[in-house]
């Protein structure tokens, strides 16, 4: 029979500080996210207070005084790291007077301000003009589900019977009568909206065109029947096939390489979206700097008089648990800080080549490789490289765009994934249009160059990319 006893154990367990927890919740969090979290902090806690504009270095205040830490630069070849200082940019443009009021703007900045901003998409421009249409409530909701069923180069993916489909229980309707209310649509604007076909499409473009056009018979039977011949470049078939002259047919194809390929496209849904670097990036006389952006950082610091007046006392128990997380907070903030500035110096110095000579230099690099060389988990590499943004002499990039798989090369080495489809990219714009490549032969051609990959893997970039396949390509170059 067993007996109850004591027993003494030791052990060990990680265990996620309330500190912690908030590093590494200020560590992922974006530029504009942690500027609104740092106001709420604000508003919250006596014991912070903003840095005035007038004396504001583009830092937060820390809870110790230090020296300035030393920038490091990266030299384009392999080579030890230099230190050297970096600037600290000063926002000029800040130190106006909050009370100057704004009488030296003109109503046309201040009308800006309250510009309307909403993007229609293909969708809403659609629903909008068949308001306006005086359709029967049936003929509008077999055409709202038309308008649903047309994707975003404006062709109509669905077959007439699934648009049918997905009209019940509320409307019963075959296909024949969603094919009439179809060529409704297809009045509408852009011209050559809810095609089913390239074909349909610049067909119902040539037809609104007015009938004494030049060309616009022969245009409509070559968008009809005869664009594989236009697509070859056959001009002297096509031209018998259509019984035309030179000129007659010259005039046709003019017409139909005017048409639009892809109508959907010119009504523009993406709203422009603006990102913050939190690192700029630039090429010295002696290598390449790195430095955070300054106007990104959280201007915030310990409200020392309200720190003084605590004193050693035991009381204010409220306030003292404020002073804490302030000091927390700043702390906090001070090694998110540091950890960026150490995940973008290193990225810098693993693709220099990226910098010098663009994409195609791209090296290979994973989590792991960045976390090794700072020491850091790969799981707060993943964190602080997240919709944080570097700014480079080549652009604007986030910065896991810089992290990709590799490829292995044929004499033994590896080349990046995103440096292939770089390769990839290059290739195709510069193919010849009426003769495009082929995957297969873009797959020949990456491994003349050591890198080599499969025809299924050329596909898969290339969808990546948005690129349509060598078929279509010659097809839409035909048609301009």
């Amino acid at each position: 029979m067993m007996k109850p006893s004591l027993q003494l154990k030791l052990g060990q367990t990680l265990t996620m500080t309330p500190q912690l927890q908030q590093a590494i919740r200020l560590l992922q969090m974006p530029a504009l996210e942690l500027q609104a979290h740092i106001r709420e902090q604000l508003e919250s806690n006596v014991m912070l207070e903003p840095v005035d504009e007038y004396e504001a270095t583009g830092t937060f205040e820390s809870l110790e005084p230090h020296p300035m830490p030393e920038e490091k630069r990266v030299d384009a070849a392999p080579a030890p790291e230099v230190t050297v200082e970096a600037e600290v940019v000063e926002d000029s443009w800040t130190e106006r007077s909050a009370g100057s009021g704004d009488s030296w703007r003109d109503d046309d900045e201040r009308a800006s301000e309250v510009a309307d901003d909403v993007q229609l998409s293909l969708q809403d421009h659609l629903v909008g003009q068949l308001e306006y249409a005086n359709l029967e409530p049936r003929d509008l909701a077999i055409a709202r589900a038309i308008v649903d069923a047309i994707n975003d180069d404006g062709y109509i993916t669905d077959s007439l019977e699934d648009i049918a489909a997905t009209l019940l229980p509320e409307v019963t309707a075959d296909a024949s009568e969603v094919d009439r209310v179809l060529k409704l649509v297809q009045t509408l604007d852009p011209p050559g909206i809810a095609a089913r076909n390239l074909s349909e499409s610049l067909t119902l473009q040539l037809r609104m065109l007015h009938g004494d056009t030049p060309g616009l018979k022969l245009a409509i039977a070559i968008a009809e029947k005869h664009l594989d011949l236009l697509a070859d470049r056959e001009l002297t078939l096509l031209r018998r096939e259509l019984a035309a002259s030179d000129d007659e047919l010259a005039q046709a194809v003019a017409l139909v390489r005017g048409c639009h390929p892809r109508p959907g496209a010119t009504v523009s849904s993406a709203k422009a979206e603006y990102v913050v670097p939190d690192v700029f990036v630039r090429r010295t006389d002696r290598g390449w700097a790195v430095e955070v952006n300054s106007s990104t950082l959280p201007r915030v610091r310990l409200n020392q008089s309200y720190a003084d007046m605590l004193g050693r006392g035991a009381g204010h128990s409220s306030m003292r648990a404020q002073l804490q997380e302030a000091r927390w907070l700043l702390k906090s903030l001070e090694i998110r800080n540091e950890t960026l500035m150490k995940v973008a110096r290193s990225i810098v110095e693993r693709q220099t080549a990226f910098l010098e000579h663009g994409e195609e230099s791209m090296r290979p690099m994973i989590l792991k490789d960045i976390a090794q060389a700072i020491d850091m988990h790969e799981s707060t590499i993943s964190r602080v490289t997240s919709s944080k943004y570097m700014h480079t002499p080549r652009g604007v990039f986030e910065l896991k765009y810089f992290f990709s798989s590799q490829v292995e090369a044929a004499d033994g080495g590896g080349a990046s994934s995103a440096a292939v489809r770089a390769k990839i990219r290059k290739l195709i714009k510069e193919e010849d249009t009426g003769n495009p490549l082929s995957d297969s032969r873009i797959a020949e051609l990456l491994s003349g160059e050591g890198i080599a990959v499969a025809r299924r893997t050329v596909a898969k970039y290339r969808e990546a990319l948005g690129l349509a396949p060598s078929n279509e390509r010659k097809a839409r170059a035909a048609a301009k």
